[in-house]
């Protein structure tokens, strides 16, 4: 009988043993440098709102690229 009917007739059902798969050793995680070869200029207004959620800003896209590029500038060189 299937495992669905050994629970609805009430016999004991075996579960497998839980294995670990975690890593045996943790690396720590090195901060992101966002400051690197990122060029502005050649991304779209899209990438610019996507960038700047990974920066901690949220860009609004309405705004001409020009200004988003300097919002986005403006928060790089506050932090």
């Amino acid at each position: 009988m299937s495992r669905f009917g050994d629970l609805l007739s009430g016999k004991p059902v075996e579960t497998p043993p839980v294995v670990d798969t975690a890593p045996s050793s943790v690396e720590p995680v090195e901060e992101e440098q966002y400051e690197s070869d990122v060029s502005f200029q050649d991304m779209s207004k899209d990438e610019l709102e996507d960038y700047g959620r990974t920066v901690g800003i949220e860009l609004d896209r309405r705004h001409n690229k020009k200004k988003l590029i300097q919002e986005l500038e403006d928060h790089l060189e506050s932090e």
